[in-house]
Order: structure tokens, then C-alpha cells, then sequence
């Protein structure tokens, strides 16, 4: 029986935040919390990045977890 492993996908997000979308984010305006927009969007995608891969660790955690129970 093959796993079934999608919780690996949220490693796609920090890439998509970054080279997916920074062509289309690389603008000086708008400012947000006073920073150009291109800065505020990286600043948003460091802060998102620990979170997806938090989130990998925790699917990855529980599927071994629910294994070992077998």
C-alpha cells in the first residue's frame, strides 16, 4: 500500500512566495507598515516559511506516529 505523503506540499509554499510570485510583487508601491511592497512581501514570506515547514514536520510526525501503531 502506497503512503500517501501531501502534507509535504506546504514546502511548495516558501518557494511559491518567493521565485513563484516575485515577479509579479517586485513594485515600490504601495508602501505597507512603511516598507516598499517588494520588502513587505519577503518580510511576509520568512515569516510564513517556518510555518510551512512546521507544518510538514507535524503531518510527517503524525503519520509515523499513527504507523508505529499499527
Amino acid at each position: 500500500m502506497r503512503r500517501r505523503r501531501t502534507h509535504l506540499l506546504w514546502l511548495g509554499v516558501p518557494y511559491l512566495l518567493y521565485l513563484g510570485a516575485l515577479p509579479f510583487m517586485n513594485k515600490v508601491r504601495p508602501v505597507v507598515l512603511g516598507l516598499p511592497f517588494l520588502f513587505f512581501w519577503l518580510l511576509l514570506a520568512t515569516v510564513v516559511t517556518p510555518l510551512a515547514i512546521w507544518l510538514t514536520w507535524r503531518g510527517d510526525h503524525k503519520g509515523a506516529r499513527q504507523r508505529r501503531a499499527r
